[in-house]
């Protein structure tokens, strides 16, 4: 099993490290890591600086974004269905975990 080690760090300074099983057809990981790296940093742009959207609007948003991707794919219905359930179900599997803890923060 291929992984992804990842560490996203929030706004308030918390620290999420996960290692993200890849799907055995992963042609890439550095990629698939750059692309999420762009996706959350996209998503941090339109939620601070006063632009503040509910965490249920972004998951939203993030989904229906997903289904589009799929919708996208060159592939039979059932195929782009069971790939999103899969890759879905493996990332959330991979969160559950997840190691959480704070940025260090002081002074020189």
């Amino acid at each position: 099993m291929s992984t992804l080690p990842y560490r996203a760090v929030t706004s308030s300074g918390s620290v999420i490290d996960v290692a993200f099983e890849l799907h055995p057809e992963t042609v890439s990981s550095g990629r698939v890591g750059e692309l999420l790296s762009t996706v959350l940093n996209a998503l941090d742009t339109q939620v601070e600086g006063g632009r503040t959207a509910a965490n249920g609007d972004v998951l939203q948003a993030v989904a229906m974004a997903l289904a589009l991707r799929a919708e996208m794919l060159p592939a039979p219905r059932e195929l782009k269905e069971e790939l999103v359930r899969d890759v879905v179900a493996r990332a959330l599997k991979s969160v559950a975990g997840a190691e959480h803890g704070r940025t260090s923060v002081g002074r020189a």
